[in-house]
């Protein structure tokens, strides 16, 4: 496992005012992060109206978001271990809020929305591990499930506040109007963390044997942590994940309007039900993982086990949806929406766990760049499953059942691979044996 070196004042544990603050300056970064997501797929009908788009061409404009996710999430992740977090996180908020200001121009169609998604994706990829990263720098081990916790729950919050929010300024302003809201939130945003926010005072190093070893001598290579089942696990299952979550953001709502027969003031509220659960979700499996570690559990069991049942959960739910009658039909899509995210901040410091602090920002990054890979494809696979199928139901069923099918493997292997006590160990005996063999020349990547 790991261990703290804090840099900063031995009090700095996590629980003083600056540490709360920064931590809910994060929650609501993700907040934002989430709505601007969310805010596609909550004006897809006028949208669809308006520029006259089909299944495939709302699911290409829906999935070009992810176009640079995954490499911007990868290549800004190594930024995390270089550069200050006050200045990082403020010009990626900056980098959002440019992205939806032009969708207010009355000429910006189909070629502008998917421009303005490519580079708002680009902006927001490393946004929720970078959150994390920094986060994590304000609290010790055996403390990180928790405020990982608070991060992911703020994405459900950008859900749940969006989906009124928008859909008001959608009826009384135009849809546009609703992409403009989000970017004035982004500068707002920007503002408030050059003031407030910044990183802590904890690093991390690897193994309780090396406390009296300088911490530049633990050099871990990048390769060898994305090698191990931790890693590995972690980021398949959040593959998953985050197919499910890009499903629901792009089509939840237009599910719900052509298949259920919802109203918008129906769908307003329905949106935000699987966000309230994720919230509730999140932050309960992080408080229980936490006090199954202080109990004394291995990280295998608070983060691993733990974890994987909540995706299989979410798959179960997702292969009944289209299968069940109106009554159960709502709390099985508020389930197969919500609970697999609950695995998040258990996988997120699973992957931190093994992580030296030089190797943290990186790992997380590359992690979360890989898994978004799904994000991009999702809402264009959906859109060809509904042009391609008899009838939209019987695309819709389809669709779902690949998530529920993504949603179970990934959980299964999660349970059999992340095991962040054993991998902390082997990249613990790899660094001891690189130091021995080199002792000038530290392990690069």
């Amino acid at each position: 496992m790991t261990v703290q070196a804090p840099t900063g004042p031995p009090a700095s544990d996590g629980t003083g005012p600056r540490a709360r603050t920064v931590l809910v300056l994060l929650a609501l970064f993700i907040v934002i992060n989430a709505a601007d997501k969310a805010v596609l797929g909550l004006t897809a009908g006028p949208v669809k109206e308006e520029l006259g788009l089909s299944a495939t061409e709302f699911g290409t404009v829906a999935g070009s978001f992810y176009l640079l996710f995954s490499l911007s999430a990868g290549l800004v992740g190594h930024l995390g271990d270089r550069i200050r977090p006050r200045p990082l996180l403020a010009a990626l908020a900056l980098v959002w809020a440019a992205a939806q200001l032009p969708i207010l121009l009355p000429a910006a169609g189909f070629g502008a929305l998917v421009a303005t998604r490519v580079v708002l994706g680009a902006g927001e990829g490393p946004g929720y591990p970078l959150a994390n990263h920094t986060a994590f720098t304000w609290y010790p081990e055996k403390r990180r499930a928790l405020p990982s916790a608070v991060v992911v729950a703020g994405g459900a919050g950008g859900t749940v506040l969006a989906a009124p929010l928008v859909l008001l300024v959608t009826d009384t302003l135009g849809w546009r109007a609703a992409f403009g809201l989000l970017g004035a939130a982004g500068v707002l945003w920007a503002a408030a963390w050059l003031r407030l926010g910044g990183g802590g005072p904890y690093t991390v190093r690897l193994g309780p044997d090396v406390a009296d070893r300088p911490p530049e001598r633990v050099r871990v290579p990048l390769r060898r942590i994305v090698t191990t089942g931790t890693w590995l696990g972690a980021t398949l299952s959040t593959f998953a994940v985050l197919w499910t979550l890009a499903l629901g953001f792009a089509w939840l709502p237009l599910f719900l309007e052509e298949r259920a027969g919802f109203s918008a003031a129906r769908i307003s509220a329905t949106v935000g039900l699987p966000a309230l659960a994720m919230a509730v979700l999140v932050l309960t499996a992080g408080v229980v993982a936490h006090r199954l570690l202080r109990a004394g559990c291995t990280a295998r069991v608070a983060q691993g086990l733990l974890g994987a049942l909540l995706p299989l959960l979410a798959g179960v739910c997702m292969l009944l949806t289209t299968r069940v009658g109106p009554v159960a039909l709502l709390p099985l899509l508020v389930l197969a929406f919500s609970a697999g995210n609950g695995q998040t901040p258990l996988t997120n410091a699973a992957i931190a766990d093994i992580c030296p602090a030089d190797r943290r920002g990186a790992a997380l990054g590359l992690s979360y760049a890989l898994a978004s890979l799904s994000s991009l494809l999702a809402p264009y696979v959906t859109g060809r499953i509904i042009d391609a199928a008899p009838d939209p139901g019987v695309g819709y069923g389809r669709a779902f059942d690949l998530a529920a099918c993504l949603l179970i493997g990934g959980a299964l292997l999660a349970a059999l691979l992340v095991r962040p006590d054993r991998d902390a160990r082997l990249l613990l005996s790899a660094s001891a044996a690189a130091d021995r063999a080199n002792p000038a020349n530290p392990a690069k990547e």
